[in-house]
């Protein structure tokens, strides 16, 4: 496999991860808008059955080498960022 086709790969991985993310992201700022009991037991689910998704993607592109381990923190660190904001406003509420 050529370098070029590489970098190609490298950069669609990371594009996939991050439009993945940012569907969490949505689904968090939705709840963040309108404030819906984060306790109710499917929508922890929905979120924690999500981010579980998500992290074992991230880690099977880190263990192809498509993505840098790093990197793939940061994006999982922004969304659990994103999920304290949430439920600090719930308690807040």
């Amino acid at each position: 496999m050529s370098a070029e086709m590489m970098t190609g790969d490298k950069e669609k991985a990371i594009a996939l991860l991050k439009s993945d993310a940012d569907k969490i992201r949505q689904l968090i700022e939705v709840q963040l808008e309108n404030l819906t009991m984060p306790q109710c037991p499917l929508y922890e689910e929905v979120l924690d059955t999500q981010m579980f998704g998500l992290s074992r993607e991230i880690d099977f592109a880190v263990r192809l080498g498509l993505v840098i381990e790093e990197d793939g923190k940061q994006i999982l660190g922004e969304l659990q960022r994103k999920l304290d904001d949430l439920h600090e406003a719930s308690v807040r509420k």
